[in-house]
């Protein structure tokens, strides 16, 4: 996990409790921090070079969002994903984010759409392959949760970007991609082109539907692995 000096620096200056709370969260996605894995304040202050207060500042805030868990008299964990919560998040998407993909149509930026275009064409050359590596497809995943995440900023909606924000940023998605065969690689790969065909076509409809055919497809594969599986042998969503 990287020093709070060599995060990303943004136009307005972030508070060190916004630095540690973003460096958590990016290092639950990366799997730095694991399913039941314990948070600890020293460990993080000393990883980060900050002091323990933004660190449990952005502790309680991660609990308060759902990322962490307050276990008394031990801390804070990483949260279990369960089949539930996979329901509920598709829940979510399937109604907030093909309207933040509409919106998009109507606001998108030159030099956004341009990183999203980059964004796209990256995973595409890491899906080539017949059968990725765990690293390709680690990397794949990391982008296409930067590739939602710009296009859902694109709404300029910043309510609607908060809450989705919330949602899309969950290790479920991280996980989907251990289970795309090639087929279902290449199936996402052009539902992101497409997308991006409609908003250059300035459709809102068009961009809607297939963010909607999408996220169906998304939540499709991860129902039948689930359903494949035995419960009792089902891992934790990670």
């Amino acid at each position: 996990m990287s020093k709070v000096s060599q995060l990303d620096a943004s136009p307005v200056v972030r508070t060190a409790t916004a630095q540690v709370h973003e460096a958590i969260k990016q290092g639950i996605l990366d799997g730095h921090y694991r399913p039941n894995d314990y948070i600890r304040e020293t460990s993080v202050a000393r990883e980060l070079e900050v002091s323990r207060t933004p660190v449990r500042e952005a502790l309680r805030e991660l609990v308060s969002e759902g990322w962490l868990e307050a276990i008394p008299h031990h801390g804070a964990r990483v949260v279990v994903w369960t089949e539930r919560d996979a329901r509920e998040v598709f829940e979510l998407r399937l109604v907030l984010e093909p309207m933040a993909a509409g919106m998009a149509c109507r606001h998108m930026e030159p030099s956004r759409l341009a990183r999203l275009e980059a964004l796209a064409s990256r995973m595409e050359i890491l899906a080539e392959p017949m059968e990725p590596t765990a690293e390709a497809r680690n990397e794949i995943a990391l982008l296409n949760h930067e590739f939602h995440r710009e296009l859902i900023r694109a709404s300029n909606n910043q309510r609607l970007y908060t809450v989705l924000d919330m949602v899309v940023r969950t290790s479920i998605i991280r996980r989907n991609f251990d289970l795309y065969d090639r087929q279902a690689m290449q199936r996402s790969m052009r539902h992101h082109r497409e997308i991006l065909q409609a908003i250059q076509a300035q459709s809102p409809g068009w961009a809607e539907s297939i963010m909607h055919a999408h996220l169906l497809s998304a939540r499709k594969l991860h129902e039948s692995v689930a359903d494949a599986v035995p419960r009792d042998r089902q891992e934790p969503l990670t």
